[in-house]
């Protein structure tokens, strides 16, 4: 009787078991203010994750969850995209990425002019070549592990040092042709497009002839030419016109990186930017912008001396600063006024508007934070003098914060309906190696600073549009699929924010100092920042291109 007894237990236990429903999403956002990426006016309601995907929206009443996460008084919108992020390096570090996730940021996309692949090998033992595709390199990230989802386009200037080197020549058609099979292996294996940055030896070299074939290859794949063009500053109208003619001639979209009018003699050039996009636009080309919302830039020291002293490399570069006479010449050139070449030293205006931030020299690093006009007083030199020393004494370039526009240009550019955002910097963590180097503060508030000080308390734009700009509108420029918004089978990719308290608190004097506000983040369905804090889970992926082929 015992044993029957124990046997009914066990067949009760497993009906009630087998009857018990499963619940219906892994994890139930419940009760947030939903900003969908349309650009559609908010509405209060509920997100339904399984595995990797948004499987729900709407109201979730009487369905049930693995874990809930109650939304209340939050804002949940997709996650953000960096159009321009230099975050490939420090995720190889710290795969983490710390500074963007607190952000909200949930793709990275790096090329711009660079990028890590295609690789060259070299087995000296062998005596043979390898090459790494530029997907083979990205996988390799994923693989190591990634927070955020990553993504590429191919770098014109990868391209020709690749092929042509650190030369001042054209490629001949062999060379030509090499850059092509690069961009088309590239573009089949998920590259977004191809990125140039043209103020920077050896890009500066590449004629305009040159990117219309690269980007014709890429073109046949959808995909999207980007740049940092030729000038921002006293050649900025011209310069847009050859982007406009590389769209054109090579029917490719084509979009310009950091847009900005450099210098002060060229902040008047706002308008004549816009009617010029505008009036592309209408013609049927397909241009749009991105930007990060400071009014300095931050690049190396090369952006101040002419690209003809940096042909062949870093090597070559240091070594002819040390001849006195190439040096006279250099200091010449720095000088006068810069028309064919672009001087953000000359942009800036004065040497005590460029703030020394990354040296790789352990002994110079006591300069970290200095302008270059301390650092020249101190050393009784002209600001030409030390910049040029300071590259030598280096062993390499030195990066440097150039204040460059105008807060009233940085404000209206924001509100232009085909802008969207990127930081140009690196996603760090204020931990470890990472405080060796001081940094531009836009790595740790960019797009905090877009949402708080820009959209909240300036009200430049209303908080649906700002969402549009920072996650469906570069989604839709890179042509990306499932992501970028709130939707029934797209990605969950997705940020969680107090639109009350997100802030930027990072300055150019103390850089390292994460952004608030943001209180969760999911990358991939897989909860990445929870409560404000990192869980430390890394389930990025490589984000495919319109080109790809399986």
């Amino acid at each position: 009787m015992k044993m029957l007894k124990i046997g009914s237990i066990l067949i009760s236990v497993l009906l009630i078991t087998s009857c018990a429903k499963e619940p219906d999403f892994d994890i139930l956002i419940k009760n947030g203010k939903i900003v969908d990426g349309s650009g559609e006016s908010a509405f209060t309601g509920d997100v339904g994750i399984n595995a990797d995907t948004i499987d729900f929206i709407g109201n979730s009443e009487n369905k049930t969850a693995k874990q809930e996460i109650d939304a209340t008084g939050l804002v949940v919108s997709p996650g953000f995209i960096n159009m321009l992020s230099w975050a490939a390096s420090a995720l190889n570090k710290d795969g983490r990425s710390i500074g963007d996730i607190k952000q909200g940021v949930t793709l990275e996309v790096f090329g711009e002019g660079s990028s890590i692949g295609p690789q060259k090998k070299i087995d000296t033992v062998n005596n043979t070549i390898e090459w790494i595709s530029l997907n083979e390199k990205l996988q390799a990230m994923v693989i190591k592990g990634v927070s955020p989802n990553i993504a590429s386009f191919i770098g014109a200037t990868t391209l020709r040092i690749n092929t042509v080197g650190y030369e001042d020549r054209p490629p001949t058609a062999i060379e030509l042709d090499s850059m092509k099979m690069m961009v088309e292996q590239a573009m089949e294996e998920g590259a977004m497009g191809i990125g140039s940055s043209l103020i920077y030896a050896p890009a500066f070299y590449s004629s305009t002839e040159e990117l219309i074939e690269i980007s014709k290859v890429a073109a046949e794949y959808d995909g999207l030419y980007i740049s940092h063009i030729r000038s921002e500053g006293n050649k900025l109208l011209e310069s847009i016109d050859e982007l406009l003619r590389i769209a054109k001639e090579a029917n490719i979209r084509a979009e310009i990186y950091h847009l900005k009018m450099s210098g002060k003699d060229n902040w008047h050039k706002f308008d004549d930017v816009v009617a010029k996009i505008d009036s592309a636009r209408k013609s049927g080309l397909t241009i749009t912008t991105n930007m990060y919302s400071y009014i300095a830039g931050s690049t190396g020291l090369d952006a101040s001396m002419p690209p003809w002293v940096q042909e062949g490399g870093y090597d070559k570069w240091a070594e002819r600063l040390q001849d006195p006479k190439i040096r006279k010449k250099v200091l010449e050139d720095m000088r006068k006024p810069a028309i064919e070449w672009e001087s953000l030293m000359q942009a800036a205006g004065s040497a005590d508007k460029m703030i020394l931030v990354g040296f790789d020299n352990d002994s110079l690093r006591y300069l970290t934070g200095k302008t270059l006009a301390e650092v020249a007083k101190m050393r009784n030199t002209t600001p030409e003098e030390t910049a040029m020393d300071l590259v030598v004494q280096n062993g390499s370039d030195v990066s440097t914060v150039y204040f460059m526009m105008s807060e009233e240009n940085v404000k209206k550019q924001i509100a232009l309906p085909w802008m969207s955002f990127g930081s140009d910097a690196g996603s760090y963590a204020t931990e470890g190696d990472f405080l060796k180097y001081s940094t531009h503060p836009r790595a740790y508030g960019n797009f905090a600073r877009v949402i708080g000080k820009y959209t909240r308390d300036e009200k430049l734009i209303s908080l649906e549009e700002a969402i549009r700009k920072l996650t469906s509108l570069p989604a839709s420029n890179l042509k990306i699929k499932k992501r970028g918004s709130l939707k029934a089978g797209n990605y969950a990719d997705i940020a969680i924010f107090d639109y009350d308290k997100v802030q930027d608190h990072a300055t150019f004097e103390k850089p390292h100092q994460y952004a608030t506000g943001m209180v969760h983040v999911f990358v991939n369905g897989t909860h990445v920042l929870k409560d404000g804090e990192h869980t430390g889970k890394k389930p990025g992926r490589v984000v495919k291109g319109p080109g790809y082929v399986k």
